[in-house]
């Protein structure tokens, strides 16, 4: 029986390998991939399709997302952990041992940490994955800074949509909110305060039908009209996807709690409802969704595990 099984490899993940590990709880972590679900648990999270990283401490130059990534998973690594090309196909969290499925065979564990993280929702373009992080985004916060000076579009109607155009106006000379209808779902107080900015700008009832560039970077894009208005070009430097993000929890549909947003409930600290399952990252976290946040609940989660064991340990639970 296993002591540790971390599911995901993305910030969350890896953290809370590197602790599992350095405490000699020789961790299996399931990297990732395709999900049961068809929903695809990216092998090193979010960070994979983020370019530069100049928030994440001990980087002053920056680092790029898929190299803080690599050195994350060697720094586990080195201390013992165990890396699978793999995801969990179905779990049973009913007793002792929790069971995971993996290539079609049980593995028994103590413990289990969820890292599966969250997918952004995107709009779905071709020219949407031919600008992926050359001028598109998903995440204001985490790249808002590299568009200083520059006009830039977002896209979305709710509260997060309002947070990021109102965040972006830090470096941007102006913003367009870019929203289908005629209102936002946003609620009133956020919308107000983003119509009322004056460096925001609305495109009411238009949606983005193509980004255009120049081959390396974002220049503008076209606007479509939802009403029957001809076609709008717009000139901008950069474009930004707030329509919302999917957490990767289905498979844990009925075994733990989840929020009715399909995140998981986290009951304390890092605890779910089913014992010894603990989770980390944004499969949790819907609020703010950084590297730092998801490697603090991964640091978190495994502290947690760690705790529980030596409870089981002293019990006799473990052999």
């Amino acid at each position: 029986m296993e002591k540790v099984i971390i599911i995901g490899s993305g910030p969350a993940g890896l953290t809370a390998a590197i602790y599992a590990a350095r405490g000699q709880l020789e961790p299996i972590v399931l990297e990732g991939g395709f999900l049961p679900s068809g929903d695809l648990m990216t092998p090193g999270g979010q960070l994979m399709i983020t370019t530069e990283v100049e928030n994440f401490p001990g980087f002053p130059e920056g680092i790029t997302g898929p190299d803080l990534v690599e050195k994350t998973r060697e720094q586990a690594k080195r201390f013992g952990s165990r890396h699978l090309d793999a995801v969990a196909e179905e779990v049973d969290f009913s007793g002792f041992p929790l069971k995971v499925k993996v290539e079609g065979e049980w593995l028994e564990s103590a413990t289990v940490i969820i890292a599966t993280g969250a997918n952004a929702r995107w709009l779905g373009l071709d020219s949407e994955q031919q600008y992926m992080n050359r001028g598109v985004s998903a995440c204001a916060t985490c790249d808002g800074a590299f568009f200083k000076d520059q006009k830039l579009l977002i896209v979305g109607g709710g509260d997060s949509a309002m947070e990021e155009a109102l965040f972006l106006t830090r470096y941007a000379t102006e913003v367009t909110i870019v929203h289908r209808r005629a209102e936002f779902r946003a609620s009133k107080i956020m919308a107000e305060r983003a119509v009322n900015h004056p460096k925001i700008k609305v495109a009411w009832n238009r949606e983005v039908a193509e980004i255009t560039g120049d081959g390396n970077k974002v220049t503008g894009a076209r606007l479509a009209s939802t009403t029957g208005e001809p076609d709008l070009e717009v000139a901008c430097g950069g474009v930004f996807v707030a329509i919302g993000h999917t957490p990767n929890t289905g498979v844990f549909k009925d075994h733990i709690k989840l929020r009715d947003d399909g995140y998981v409930d986290v009951v304390e600290h890092c605890k779910t409802s089913a014992k010894g399952v603990f989770v980390a990252g944004d499969c949790a976290d819907s609020h703010y969704r950084q590297a730092i946040t998801a490697a603090g609940m991964g640091c978190m989660a495994a502290l947690d595990a760690e705790k529980l064991l030596e409870e089981y340990e002293a019990d006799g639970k473990l052999g």
